[in-house]
């Protein structure tokens, strides 16, 4: 059964978002798209080049994404977007109302560990403190769930498939 909710996989860098998401689509059976993709080449070059972005950066991005996800609204969707700030899921929100979001978290040394093993991605270990210093974690009025990043890619999908079950039963069933 699909999910008519998008889910906006979100975090800091290295949470594994894009690993995730495609996983949690599949299980959903709701077409993924990849956040990142959605970057202008300014803010994938600032990136590369060890600079945070800024909220005038990021706005465009949100956007981008919050176009698609309200494209997606009543068929379902996941998307990944860091949307670290309660303002840019709110952005997300205003576009997409019904979208849901998947915090994932973790421990800041796994997730550092995580980010150096990658490879050809633009986001340097360097901006994972500017990551933290922006989070602003789900608060109990946002619709979403957080799951730990501790173990198997699998193993996160399905405690995030659980958890989103809980969040909304009737839409999260399969």
């Amino acid at each position: 059964m699909n999910t008519p909710h998008v889910v906006v996989v979100m975090g800091v860098a290295g949470t594994g978002k894009t690993t995730i998401g495609p996983l949690l689509a599949g299980r959903l059976g709701v077409p993924y798209a990849e956040g990142d993709d959605f970057h202008p080449p300014a803010n994938i070059a600032k990136m590369s080049a060890g600079t945070p972005l800024d909220d005038a950066d990021r706005l465009p991005w949100l956007d981008a994404i919050g176009a698609w996800a309200h494209g997606r609204s009543g068929l379902g969707g996941v998307v990944s977007s860091s949307a670290l700030k309660r303002a840019y899921r709110d952005r997300l929100r205003a576009a997409a109302p019904g979208a849901v979001f998947l915090h994932l978290t973790g421990d800041r040394e796994l997730i550092e560990g995580r980010m150096r093993e990658r490879r050809g991605h633009f986001m340097p270990t360097a901006l994972l403190d500017s990551q933290y210093a922006a989070l602003q974690p789900l608060q109990v009025d946002e619709a979403g769930v957080s799951v730990d990043v501790a173990g198997s890619p699998e193993d996160i999908t399905e405690r995030a498939v659980a958890a989103l079950r809980r969040l909304d039963s009737n839409d999260f069933r399969k």
